[in-house]
């Protein structure tokens, strides 16, 4: 496909991903294909960045990763290699022009199995690459996007087709600027493999006292080499990773179960409530409070 069809292939994506897009639900009926569609601009929200590709067919958005933004837009494609908290906005969207887009979850096991079947120069990859990034999405990324999506419309279609277009979108991923990247994260004699794991750790125990020695033999690593990595991939130190974790659970609790600031904070293993209110106003902006006062203002209002 050339790329002075793109201007097609986007609005065709724009068409399918309004048609069949749930503005409550991202999950389409196809496992692994989510859809989104916005109407505004929004506050920050946070959230639970899992392994996966957003492609962005209208409007503009902005992810921010410890302390890096990351804005994206029509014909950018984001890399998401490993969980990450994070929080994000939308900066442009309207009721006549949306913001759209799409994402397709990585799925390590296939990535993997995938990798194994490549030739041994194309897996060499660098070490300290963050693990989130921003490149211009190929044509060939594109194509193979939008017949995922066109699947939507062919129910019959989507069990023996989908996994298919997944394997080729991994490997478009792999063979693209963002394939070091992957490579990175999912080596598993590499350093970015033993962050992987040291986040999955965190994530597992993350209501728990953090010992950075525990951790970082946990995954075989010393504990300065724990650091400098961790933060390379994440743009996070274990500790900030392990509070943002804490905080949205929380955060989380408060809003769904109706859990109050105290227990919240406690549930999520923070000893001190003026710490947990002075670490939750840092990230969020508001004190809990505030902040769930705020969030429940426009349900009330419905």
């Amino acid at each position: 496909m050339s790329a002075f069809t793109a201007p097609g292939v986007y609005a065709e994506i724009a068409d399918l991903v309004a048609c069949y897009a749930d503005d409550d639900h991202p999950e389409s009926a196809i496992d692994g294909l989510f859809l989104t569609r916005r109407c505004s601009p929004s506050g920050r929200l946070h959230v639970d960045q899992r392994p996966s590709f957003w492609l962005v067919a209208g409007g503009r958005k902005c992810l921010t990763v410890g302390d890096e933004e990351l804005h994206y837009g029509v014909g950018d494609c984001l890399l998401v290699a490993l969980d990450l908290p994070a929080t994000a906005r939308i900066v442009e969207a309207s009721e006549a022009a949306p913001h759209l887009c799409v994402g397709v979850a990585i799925n390590p096991a296939r990535l993997a199995e995938l990798i194994g079947r490549l030739p041994d120069q194309a897996t060499a990859a660098p070490s300290g690459l963050r693990g989130v990034a921003v490149n211009p999405a190929s044509p060939e990324l594109l194509d193979a996007t939008l017949r995922l999506l066109r699947l939507l419309e062919r129910p019959a279609d989507v069990a023996a087709m989908a996994p298919l277009i997944e394997q080729e979108i991994l490997y478009r991923l792999l063979s693209g600027p963002h394939g070091a990247r992957l490579l990175h994260i999912a080596m598993a004699d590499g350093q970015g493999h033993r962050v992987t794991r040291a986040v999955a750790w965190l994530r597992a125990h993350f209501a728990e006292p953090l010992r950075i020695e525990a951790l970082a033999d946990h995954v075989g690593m010393s504990e300065s080499s724990l650091h400098h990595h961790f933060k390379a991939v994440t743009n996070m130190t274990p500790m900030q990773y392990q509070k943002q974790l804490r905080l949205y659970e929380a955060r989380r609790l408060m809003l769904a179960e109706n859990m109050d600031v105290g227990t919240a904070g406690y549930s999520v293993g923070y000893q001190s409530p003026s710490q947990f209110s002075r670490e939750y106003r840092r990230l969020y902006g508001l004190s809990p409070a505030r902040d769930l006062e705020a969030l429940r203002a426009p349900l009330a209002a419905e």
